[in-house]
Order: C-alpha cells, then structure tokens, then sequence
C-alpha cells in the first residue's frame, strides 16, 4: 500500500505566510501541443502567473518579501533572435501589466523585494530581472548550466539569455542527488529532504515549515515549485509549469506528444516521463490532503475567478 500524504503539522510559534498574485503578462498557446484529445485549431490566451510572498518572523517582526516568477519580459527586445522567432509562435501576447508594475500597483517598489525564486529559465518566467536590482536570486539545480551552455539539441543555449541573471546574487539549490556535478558559482545551503508520502524533495527554504521549494523535475533543468503554510490548515501549491492545464491534473486530460523533426515524438516538457511523476505526486497532495491549493502558471479560468486576490489581494 502506497504510503498516505501528510504535511507537517504546525509548530506551537507556527509561522504563516500571505500570497498575493501578480500579473506577469499572457500568451497564446496551441491547446494540441499541450493536451491530448485537443482541437487542433483551438488556441488559448492564458496568463503567465506570479506570485507575492511575505514572510514575518514573528521574534523579529521583520518581513522578508519573495517574488516566486517573473512573468514575460516587457521588452520583447531583450529577448534572443531564437526567443523571438518563438514568441512569434505564441501571439497575440500581453506585457502590460508586468511583474514590476503589479507590484508598484499594490505599494511595493521592485527594489524592496528581498528573494526572487524562478520555477524555470523559460521567456515567459524570467521576465526582467533588472527590475530587482537588490534582490537575491534562488533557481533550481542545473539552472546556470543550462543558461551557458543549453541543454541538447531541443534546447539549444539560443533560447536562453546567458547573462540574464545577476550572478553575483544567483543562488542555486543544491542537487538533489548529492554525487551529482554541478556549474554552479553559488549553491544555497539548504539541504533537501521528504514529505512523508510526497514524490517530490523539498527544502524548508525559512526553516520554519511555512514555505518549501520543491524539486519538480520534467519541464526543464532546474524546475522548481513552491509549497506555502497561509493558515492553520491551509496551503498553496504554486506548480509552475508542472503542466499548462489543470486537466492534466485532475486526470482528465494528458500530455500530448507531437513530432520532434527526428523522427520521435517529444512533448512540452524535457523529460515527459519525468513530468508525469512530478504531476502524479502534485495530483496525490491535491487528492490526499484537506486544504491545499494548487495552482498553476497559464491557469486562465483561476485568474478569471480570483481577481480579488491579486495584489493587494491575498491567496
């Protein structure tokens, strides 16, 4: 029998947090390209999700600001030749409002936040980390890596900005595997552990139980999602682009896979094999545990239905 699902329960000074959402922008995505059973003509307009995190300690009083993704950059020419020719894919798009307005919007200045955590290096999340000019910035194993050099020949270094970080405030997390090697300049110290019953590792990033980053392998190199305490009971699970409809994880739908121009087949994601444990184990928190929320980056009906808790707003 498959072991059960369960959180950590609060401490006796349990810390929680608050989530706001943030606009980053919006694309159009080919539904076939990302769902089985799809029309092949239908094309959707979704948003790409951020997210706000404040975190007080309540023996300090001192709140730390996170800002989990960045969204599309406002600049579409700050993006590659190769990034481009893509985003022409993805049209029409919206950049406005983006990361930094949303948050300017809701009374806070970009250059206050403290911690920016990118779930993944893709156009439509990194946005314009500039913006942040005092921020520290966390990514998940691999990440700089690919940022240099790419990652095989479906991700060519061409899709990706090298020196789009601040690497003097880049942080990586460490492997998961710790025999694994690693290009990283700097690694958190942070070390990873499990849930009882989760498939994916964690690290208790405040080391207060109230925010963890999960290790969610698939997408790309490096993808990371995010599992927040906001109230006795109460969780948020932001996944990323653990998969681009929430069909996928409900078990309505599943990955589609199309021609990879070498005669396979290929999907989204980089490893779909991956990607599928890494969405068994989310669909297993949604099903197995009271009171989590998960949500998704181009989720388009949860935006719709929950413009009250966008900044200023809270999850």
């Amino acid at each position: 029998m498959a072991e059960k699902l369960t959180l950590p329960p609060p401490s006796a000074n349990q810390t929680y947090v608050t989530i706001s959402a943030l606009d980053g922008g919006s694309l159009t995505l080919p539904e076939s390209l990302f769902i089985t059973d799809a029309d092949p003509s239908k094309r959707t307009t979704v948003p790409s999700l951020c997210f706000l995190i404040r975190h007080t300690s309540p023996s300090t009083s001192k709140t730390i600001t996170l800002v989990f993704d960045l969204g599309l950059k406002r600049d579409f020419t700050k993006y590659t030749a190769s990034q481009q020719h893509h985003i022409a894919q993805r049209q029409p798009t919206s950049t406005s409002p983006d990361v930094a307005d949303s948050l300017r919007k809701g009374g806070i200045q970009p250059e206050d936040i403290d911690v920016v955590v990118l779930s993944h290096v893709h156009w439509d999340h990194i946005g314009t980390p500039s913006d942040f000019p005092n921020s520290k910035f966390v990514v998940g194993s691999g990440t700089l890596n690919l940022l240099a050099n790419g990652g095989g020949y479906l991700y060519p270094k061409e899709l990706f900005n090298h020196d789009e970080l601040p690497f003097d405030r880049t942080y990586e997390l460490p492997p998961v595997d710790p025999g694994a090697k690693t290009a990283a300049r700097k690694q958190t110290e942070h070390k990873w552990e499990t849930l009882p019953g989760f498939g994916l590792d964690v690290v208790d990033y405040f080391g207060d139980g109230s925010v963890f980053i999960a290790d969610s392998p698939g997408h790309l190199f490096g993808h990371v999602n995010l599992l927040a305490r906001v109230g006795e009971g109460r969780w948020v699970y932001l996944g990323g682009d653990c998969c681009h409809d929430v069909r996928i994880l409900k078990g309505e739908k599943g990955i589609a896979l199309y021609s990879d121009g070498c005669g396979g087949s290929r999907s989204v994601h980089v490893d779909t094999e991956a990607a599928r444990g890494t969405i068994g184990a989310i669909g297993k928190l949604m099903r197995e545990v009271e009171g989590v929320e998960v949500v998704v980056a181009h989720d388009g009906g949860w935006r719709e239905e929950n413009r009250g808790r966008f900044l200023p707003g809270t999850l």
